[in-house]
């Protein structure tokens, strides 16, 4: 009598079926439940990105452009006696304001991408179940000993900032760093190039800028002290002066370059040799060099033709001249020799 087991299939297949439906049912929140809560997180990640970004592009674009009141300083207004307000050069400080927004809006930009990232890490990891206690005290570790090894590297990314942001200078300004003093060729986050006047080129970090010089703002002023003689008549100087720099401003190549009529300060000094009588005037961004150098000029062909003495150094010589015998050597007088 021969006994037929059934199939393997038959008896087992319903129970593999069940046990299947069973271990899904078990862990439908660890397949479904998981990858949407991460995909959610992801997504809103993103859209938080998408508006910090729009909003800092905003922002930045807003607090860069040129107010109303800095518009209507910027336009030339010209009076009978010639220009009486020149700034910058617009296309200058146009290209100053793009690229102190760009350099700026993605430094805030990478900031709130960094800071988005490591949230999105930490809620993802929490969803999958790792414990996020252990990984924020090694984190903390690393980033004290990160942030004592590199706080120099910090202070000189927010100062780089701040500089860029208060628009102390620009590529193109004529400053005055402490040692370094020229033109600045580069100005980034950490670094600051400035172009001396024998062509050496500085890097200055920017977290040891502790003072800033800048010539190139707004206006400059050309002050030329002059030297005259100590019986020279002040009224004559004081004209000779005034006339020479209002025949300065009238010319057309200086008309825009001399934002007003020089003005005698008076005197300024009074030394052994003669006096020194102080002239000055505003001038356009960089220009006072040669301004000054010109009125130097004029003025000394103004003072010659007036007859105004510059005063030079004197030295008065005694010489002793023996008496007429000889005989004695007695003094027998002294002649004066003054140069």
């Amino acid at each position: 009598m021969s006994h037929l087991s059934p199939p393997i299939g038959t008896a087992t297949n319903p129970q593999l079926a069940a046990s299947w439906s069973d271990w899904v049912g078990d862990h439908t929140t660890a397949l479904i439940g998981i990858p949407l809560r991460i995909a959610l997180i992801v997504v809103i990640l993103l859209v938080l990105r998408a508006v910090a970004k729009r909003a800092i592009t905003r922002v930045v674009q807003r607090v860069l452009e040129p107010s109303a009141a800095e518009t209507e300083r910027t336009r030339p207004r010209r009076t009978a006696r010639g220009a009486a307000v020149l700034h910058r050069d617009r296309s200058r400080a146009r290209q100053r304001r793009e690229q102190r927004a760009r350099t700026i809006g993605s430094v805030l930009s990478s900031a709130v991408t960094i800071v988005l990232f490591m949230v999105g890490v930490a809620m993802v990891l929490d969803q999958v179940g790792i414990a996020l206690g252990p990984l924020l005290a090694s984190a903390g570790v690393v980033g004290l000993a990160i942030g004592f090894g590199a706080q120099s590297l910090v202070a000189d990314y927010l100062s780089g900032l701040l500089i860029m942001v208060e628009d102390q200078y620009g590529v193109g300004d004529s400053v005055d760093l402490g040692e370094a003093v020229g033109e600045v060729e580069h100005v980034g986050l950490r670094l600051t190039h400035v172009r001396d006047l024998n062509g050496g080129l500085w890097h200055i970090r920017n977290g040891e800028i502790l003072r800033v010089r800048n010539d190139s703002q707004e206006w400059a002023r050309a002050v030329l002290d002059v030297a005259v003689a100590h019986d020279a008549n002040l009224d004559t100087v004081y004209r000779v002066l005034e006339d020479t720099g209002r025949a300065l401003r009238e010319e057309p190549d200086f008309a825009d370059v001399l934002l007003e009529d020089p003005a005698v300060w008076g005197v300024q000094s009074l030394d052994a040799d003669g006096m020194l009588v102080r002239l000055a005037v505003r001038t356009a961004p960089l220009q006072q060099w040669g301004v000054t150098r010109e009125l130097r000029r004029r003025v000394k062909e103004a003072l010659d033709d007036a007859g105004v003495e510059i005063p030079f150094a004197r030295r008065t010589v005694w010489v002793r001249a023996d008496s007429a015998d000889g005989a004695d050597g007695a003094d027998g007088g002294a002649e004066a020799l003054t140069r």
